[in-house]
């Protein structure tokens, strides 16, 4: 059980002079915290007056400056068990991202530099760091990076440390085998020399025909609704498995995503009803994820036709006592009306890749295929960011179009993204409806079927 840590806001302070404390020298400083209650805190231990005068003075300028940090025996342990505890549940809505920070804290974090004391953490305790988790795994260390630089800046912002000394630090960047490890001036250097060069390696997504194959050997399974919203509007499972007829505008053809399922983070399976616990309907993956798109033609269609189903279905079983019909409104259902979990696509869609032949790629590929098509069709970076509900065009330069390289208007800086990763309190949804990739995938599925 984690200690909870109350942040201390000083309104005003008052600082007394140096005194005799047990034989040696020292002050103390009370401060009127925002609740307007008081907070004495002793300084103690000098061996001159004159050595004690000089720390206090130290102590007025950080007063002054609000850097003044009254937790300084805690721990790098007990603060990141506290800001798991306490602090990152009110940020993530899903088990899934709370349990990759969970993982980066526990596993990578706490056991390196947990018995630091927060306040004398150094940026070389952080090098360090990420240079042991980064020959360990590089994606690992991507999210320790971020998960260390969330709570860090938390830690700053509620007066735990004064300043974040993980800010800036950056993980290695290696060259191929045989060459050194390059800086980020040189790999920006790198890059803008060869501004607005586009290179697309295909060989780690679906081709053209593959869409193709796939979409249509789906068609008639309890998958083709996967599919169709993973290859030609690049959602993620978790998102699909979340989609409500009541979601969808069908005069302006738009979905607007504002939840997903998944399991809720501190529910345990025997808090909720059977076969419920992965189902569970909770906040997206970030503020960015909120998001309206435009929904092809094809796909359209296909929820028109899916609707019809659902009626029929729960038409059907309006009389089953046994197993009544669960009208909860989903899109991608079983045919009682239960939603679907994350999981449930691996089988079939195995079975669809070994029917049809198409390489052995995961699922979340598709969504992956999809961002290239765009990219193909010279989509701006930050315009996939929207349609994909990333933070940052980086993060898809990164992961989603597989690219060995590419660069795009505008780009600054190549440090890690941080704590954009973690959402806001308040949610916005992203309006991408101007971005035409219905246009886009329209054509591009017609092309398909000539």
């Amino acid at each position: 059980m984690a200690v909870e840590l109350k942040s201390i806001r000083y309104i005003s302070y008052k600082i007394y002079n140096v005194t005799s404390i047990k034989k040696r020298f020292g002050f103390r400083v009370v401060l009127t915290l925002e609740d307007m209650s008081e907070r004495t805190v002793q300084h103690s231990g000098f061996e001159s007056k004159n050595i004690a005068e000089k720390e206090r003075n130290k102590i007025i300028a950080k007063l002054e400056n609000r850097t003044y940090i009254v937790y300084t025996h805690i721990d790098v342990k007990t603060y990141m068990e506290y800001w798991y505890e306490f602090v990152l549940p009110k940020r993530l809505g899903a088990a899934g991202s709370f349990d990759v920070y969970k993982n980066c804290i526990f596993n990578h974090i706490i056991p390196r530099i947990g018995l630091l004391k927060l306040i004398k953490l150094q940026k070389g305790h952080v090098s360090k760091l990420y240079k042991e988790v980064y020959n360990y795994s590089k994606s690992v260390a991507k999210c320790v990076q971020t998960t260390l630089n969330c709570a860090l800046d938390d830690a700053v912002s509620n007066n735990f440390i004064p300043q974040n000394v993980a800010k800036g630090e950056t993980l290695p960047v290696e060259k191929s085998k045989g060459k050194s490890i390059k800086t980020i001036e040189e790999k920006q250097e790198e890059m803008l020399n060869s501004y607005h060069t586009l290179i697309i390696d295909e060989r780690k997504t679906f081709s053209i025909e593959n869409v193709a194959m796939l979409i249509k050997e789906s068609k008639g399974t309890p998958i083709y609704m996967h599919v169709l919203f993973a290859a030609l509007m690049g959602l993620r499972k978790s998102e699909i498995n979340g989609i409500k007829y009541s979601d969808i505008n069908y005069i302006h053809r738009k979905l607007k995503l504002e939840v997903q399922l998944g399991k809720k983070i501190g529910v345990k399976k025997e808090d909720v009803p059977p076969k419920t616990f992965t189902k569970q309907e909770v906040a997206l993956k970030s503020k960015s994820s909120y998001r309206t798109l435009d929904i092809p033609d094809l796909v359209f269609d296909a929820i028109l036709d899916q609707r019809k189903i659902y009626e029929a279905n729960k038409k059907r079983r309006m009389n089953d006592k046994t197993n009544p019909f669960q009208d909860l409104n989903y899109v991608c259902c079983s045919s009682y009306g239960r939603p679907r979990s994350r999981g449930y696509i691996f089988k079939p869609f195995e079975e669809l890749k070994a029917k049809t032949g198409v390489p052995d790629l995961p699922f979340h590929k598709l969504r992956t295929t999809y961002s290239t098509i765009l990219a193909k069709n010279n989509f701006s970076m930050k315009a996939i960011s929207q349609l994909l509900g990333h933070s940052s065009e980086i993060i898809t330069f990164e992961n989603y179009t597989d690219k060995n390289e590419i660069i795009y208007d505008c780009l600054t800086e190549l440090e890690p993204i941080i704590s954009k990763l973690i959402p806001e309190d308040k949610k916005t949804v992203v309006d991408c409806t101007d971005i035409e990739t219905d246009v886009i995938m329209d054509e591009f599925y017609k092309k398909l079927c000539a």
